[in-house]
């Protein structure tokens, strides 16, 4: 496929066997009475369930007295569900969409319902899309207009293996809506136009942020908003942050894979590990890693990093993600039509 990287077979071969190789749980520390589960995550959290990681390990062993070790596995949010279906044995699923965490539940490894087991439609932190452009920002991007114009070079992910993606699309797709009052011709010209200039479309959205920020290619990355900020934090002169005029609330979605949970005898775990997402500890540690924490108070303690006066739509304009993936991003969708042809 045009521009697309060559290599995304082998991404996800490869997630797939690290998944598989990152859920197989020690017997040696099962005999040292150190419970292991596994987070199947995407991309752009490595850090933050680091930090977080370390933090639940010492929460559950004052609570039950137990030693607990939590394996990380990161990789495109879609490749990630796609491998925990194909048989890596993850206790939770902490996705981009609810879309993945859907897909294994309707391959019977997650009890219906799974949405509401967590507070927030088990959505502990939210984010949003931004524009990460090179400090001075030569070409004047300052909208989503500004990336259909002619010399303008685009960073973004895959959206068939990259749950941010999807939310990338999504939030141009809300704009062009509005600039051209719903007619779905001009707007799927405006996407046609706007991945016209995307010159490198890697398999997930830390692959997309190394292209940008660390290889020096393209003018602009579209990106998670915790990404562009990481950034922004490790090279403090040499980004800058462009909030357009409107994006999409991204709700990254977590949840407990019965199925394996129950297997592994970490059902309780899991649920504690979830859980604990929404104490406070763990909401400003949310924020601090650039996320936005779901509980509303501790999201004003963060307002000075996040820009809140952005006009955001959610999925639910879309119809549900199930609506939305089947219009846009399933075979012979609309993302498929617009980059294909």
């Amino acid at each position: 496929m045009k521009k697309r990287r060559r290599w995304v077979f082998l991404f996800l071969l490869f997630g797939t066997l690290s998944l598989l190789m990152a859920c197989a749980k020690p017997t040696v520390k099962q005999a040292d009475g150190k419970l292991t589960i596994t987070n199947a995550s995407y991309d752009p959290t490595r850090e933050f369930y680091t930090a977080y990681n370390q933090k639940f390990e010492a929460y559950y062993l004052n609570k039950t007295g137990k030693q607990i070790e939590v394996i990380q596995s990161h990789g495109g949010s879609g490749s990630q569900a796609r491998s925990v279906i194909e048989g890596a044995g993850a206790d939770v699923a902490t996705l981009a969409l609810a879309h993945d965490i859907t897909l294994i539940e309707k391959a019977g490894l997650i009890e219906p319902g799974w949405i509401k087991e967590f507070k927030d439609n088990s959505a502990p932190y939210t984010s949003t899309i931004v524009f990460l452009v090179r400090k001075g920002n030569e070409k004047g991007i300052k909208d989503w207009d500004d990336l259909i114009r002619e010399g303008v070079s685009i960073i973004t992910p895959d959206p068939k293996s990259s749950g941010g993606a999807c939310w990338n699309f999504l939030g141009a797709w809300y704009y062009a809506g509005n600039s051209f009052h719903e007619n779905e011709d001009q707007m799927k010209d405006f996407l046609k136009k706007l991945y016209a200039n995307v010159t490198v479309m890697d398999p997930g959205a830390r692959g997309a942020t190394t292209t940008f920020v660390e290889n020096g290619q393209g003018d602009v990355l579209i990106a998670w908003e915790n990404e562009a900020i990481m950034a922004m934090k490790e090279y403090p002169d040499k980004y800058e942050i462009v909030s357009p005029s409107s994006s999409i609330l991204a709700q990254p979605s977590v949840a407990i894979v019965d199925e394996n949970a129950d297997k592994n005898n970490t059902q309780e775990a899991a649920k504690d590990y979830l859980d604990y997402l929404y104490t406070d500890e763990a909401q400003k540690l949310i924020g601090e890693y650039g996320y936005r924490p779901s509980n509303q108070a501790i999201l004003k303690e963060f307002s000075n990093k996040f820009n809140l006066e952005t006009k955001l739509c959610t999925i639910d304009d879309f119809g549900g993600w199930d609506e939305a993936y089947e219009k846009f991003f399933a075979d012979g969708g609309i993302f498929d039509e617009i980059y294909e042809n």
